[in-house]
Parts: structure tokens; sequence; C-alpha cells
């Protein structure tokens, strides 16, 4: 499979959640790690994940202004109901003030060679 990189923004769409309402961005299971949505909006697609295919966490790497690991990402590559494939992430520190919400985002979708 042929992986195009996108690094779009997602809207999570949770369990009971309607077009307008976001909730999610703050919502994490018991082990830390965030609810991954059941579906999510990607240019104006209701995209529905029907598998988890693999999932990773990324760390930043320690230096000298910050000697310790941090968890930056949850990354899953998902199957869509569709049978598209996707790499999608969670960020869990927002990249700035005005985007605090978002922090879903789609890295990469496989295409059929």
């Amino acid at each position: 499979m042929k992986e195009s990189l996108i690094s779009q923004p997602l809207k999570p769409l949770f369990s009971g959640a309607g077009e307008n309402s976001g909730p999610g961005e703050n919502e994490f299971q018991a082990v830390g790690e965030p609810m991954l949505p059941e579906r999510f909006v990607w240019r104006g697609e209701e995209i529905v994940i029907a598998e988890v295919i693999e999932r990773w966490k990324e760390y930043s790497h320690p230096g000298v202004t910050m000697p310790e690991r941090y968890l930056r990402k949850h990354w899953y590559r998902i199957r869509a109901v569709a049978g598209r494939e996707m790499k999608i992430y969670f960020e869990r520190q927002a990249r700035s003030k005005a985007g605090a919400k978002q922090r879903w985002w789609i890295y990469s979708v496989f295409e059929p060679e």
C-alpha cells in the first residue's frame, strides 16, 4: 500500500455526541490513554473506525534543556468501515493556545497500489 501524507485536523465524535458537540479532548481512560473516538469527521466526511491495527506512543528526546522524556503523542493505525487505512494521532499538549481543543490529527492515508 502507498502511504500519502495528509497532516490535517480531525473532529472526533464519541458515543452519544452529535455533530455539534465536541467532547473527548480531555477524556482519558484509566491507563492514561485518550479515548479513541468511534468515528470522526475529516474533510466533511464521517469516518467510522472498524479496527485498530496498531498503536504506539511517541516520546520526546531528552536533551540539555529537557533531561526527562515526556509522552507527546498517542498513535493509531486504523481501518475504517469503508476499508480505508489511516494513521491518526492524539497530541498530549496542544500546539498553541488558539488551537487548544484541536488534539486529534490524521497523519496519513494508505491507498492500494
